[in-house]
């Protein structure tokens, strides 16, 4: 519990981050699923649609610290390799 009223202030903006970084991370990984899914589906036109759209709200989340960069880079690289087989048959 709180014993000033800035630590009060603090835990409130704690919990407020927290909603919002729960909710980007969401994002993410329901657009890496998307495009996934489409890409397991064999749709070529819609897989590069759907990881067209789900580069930037990867990179959004890397650029807030929401998820590491690293991390993005590497659902980017694997999103990116699958459609590219795909292409390739």
């Amino acid at each position: 519990m709180a014993n000033s009223k800035s630590a009060e202030k603090r835990a409130k903006q704690a919990i407020e981050r927290r909603a919002r970084n729960v909710t980007q991370r969401s994002k993410v990984r329901t657009a890496v699923k998307k495009a996934t899914a489409v890409i397991e589906a064999g749709k070529k036109d819609d897989a590069t649609a759907a990881l067209s759209a789900a580069v930037p709200i990867i990179d959004a989340a890397a650029g807030k610290g929401i998820i590491h960069k690293n991390k993005a880079a590497r659902h980017k690289s694997r999103l990116a390799k699958r459609l590219k087989a795909l292409a390739g048959k």
